[in-house]
């Protein structure tokens, strides 16, 4: 079971605070460090000092770090157009030396766009799947060949596909709950499937519709990895735990039933029933980027056992 570190700079964080954590979780033996893709802070707090682009970031820290894969949960596919996007994950891949992943998603925060003036297109889905289409298309492509696309959102004519990643593939994560329409997508196009912020139940329902998707889209339903994103709240005591609760504004009780809270043996536990039903990886949702002595905890008491 691989752990992942995942973070929302949204809620506050600036490029050193990130910087730190990325640092902490390669020290620290984490498999990645990943980041969501927003503009605006959600729920309460004042968001200071403001948003740090998810790309620009992770440029940065490609070059100050050595193992860790680097990549988003997810990339906000009404941020930027698809051509550009390829250019700036291919390098990025390149600036890290092959270790980055990308998740893409449609957008779904209306208030971001209307906050910063990015349009947000009623029809989001479709643009999903051209962007896929054209991002894993510009990078398929042969060097001294070009890329043609033409569809109902974007036009493509006689692309150089230039530049290429360091990866042959860089891994594609699609993630979502939709029953019907993000399972075809992800057996069309990604090599991960992420279920956020879902219970066991969902989330062996949902790996299963994928896992369908992909055997008749004539892949095998392993070979996709198959992911969960959960907020984690560990603690050594009743006492240490309700205090890290409480610094990210939550009550035990909810983030025991909807994320991975508690003791560190309370957390292997449940991190052992997503396993038994699929999950091969976990996204740690980390909301005080601030507690590094948390991510000590994680890595020498629950990951130490499920390694």
């Amino acid at each position: 079971m691989d752990l992942r570190i995942f973070t929302e700079p949204q809620q506050g964080a600036t490029y050193d605070t990130l910087l730190t954590v990325a640092k902490a979780t390669e020290d620290l033996g984490f498999d990645a460090f990943f980041r969501s893709d927003h503009y605006l802070k959600m729920g309460s707090g004042d968001g200071l000092p403001g948003p740090t682009d998810a790309w620009i970031t992770l440029a940065g820290l490609a070059r100050e770090t050595k193992r860790i894969r680097l990549g988003t949960l997810m990339t906000a596919g009404t941020f930027r157009l698809p051509g550009v996007l390829a250019i700036q994950v291919a390098q990025v891949d390149r600036m890290s030396g092959g270790r980055v992943e990308l998740g893409l998603g449609a957008g779904w925060f209306e208030e971001e766009h209307k906050a910063y003036g990015i349009p947000f297109p009623k029809e989001k889905f479709g643009r999903l799947e051209e962007q896929l289409a054209i991002v894993t298309g510009l990078w398929a492509t042969e060097v001294g060949q070009t890329f043609d696309f033409h569809g109902n959102h974007y036009d493509l004519t006689d692309s150089p596909a230039l530049p290429k990643p360091a990866q042959d593939r860089i891994p594609v994560l699609i993630g979502g709950h939709g029953a019907t329409r993000t399972p075809r997508l992800a057996a069309k196009y990604a090599d991960e499937f992420n279920m956020p912020f879902a219970s066991i139940e969902d989330s062996e329902r949902q790996f299963g519709r994928v896992r369908a998707a992909a055997e008749e889209a004539g892949r095998k339903g392993d070979d996709l990895v198959y992911s969960n994103a959960l907020v984690v709240c560990v603690g050594k005591d009743d006492q240490e735990i309700a205090r890290r609760a409480a610094a990210i504004g939550r009550e035990v009780d909810e983030l025991k039933l909807n994320g991975l809270a508690g003791s560190p043996d309370e957390v292997v536990d449940k991190i052992g029933r997503y396993q038994e039903i699929g999950s091969q990886r976990i996204y740690l949702q980390v909301l005080d980027l601030d507690d590094l002595d948390h991510l000590e905890l994680i890595s020498s008491q629950v990951q130490s056992q499920l390694s």
